[in-house]
């Protein structure tokens, strides 16, 4: 299986009103609750009206389309991950899933992944 690298810094955080988030942007995820708007986007696009932010994520993404019938890629990449005491934030598209690292453990979880038989792109 193939993890493509994602080559920019990635913030997580909430906002107040989903009219502050550029939608034109190229990368973004918004989840959306009774309780919290939820946003991931590259750093520099982080709107300037947040109401909590958590700077210094990377991430890559499982490449190619992952069809719902398949079980425990996610958990699987994940207790790799945990086994070696790095924390996540995954996102889950239609397509694929992305897995968010702190930027001080990422190349230790691409190495991890790697030693573990994925392929890093």
């Amino acid at each position: 299986m193939e993890l493509k690298k994602l080559e920019y810094k990635l913030t997580v955080c909430k906002v107040a009103n989903i009219t502050d988030v550029d939608t034109s942007k190229d990368f973004y995820f918004i989840g959306k609750t009774d309780e919290e708007i939820s946003l991931v986007c590259k750093t520099e696009d982080t709107p300037q009206n947040t109401t909590e932010r958590d700077d210094g994520w990377r991430g890559f993404r499982i490449q190619g389309l992952l069809d719902f019938s398949l079980i425990g890629i996610l958990s699987k990449i994940s207790a790799i991950l945990a086994e070696n005491s790095i924390g996540i934030f995954a996102i889950s598209t239609f397509n694929t899933d992305y897995i968010l690292v702190k930027a001080e453990n990422f190349e230790k979880a691409l190495k991890v992944l790697s030693d573990a038989g994925y392929d890093i792109a």
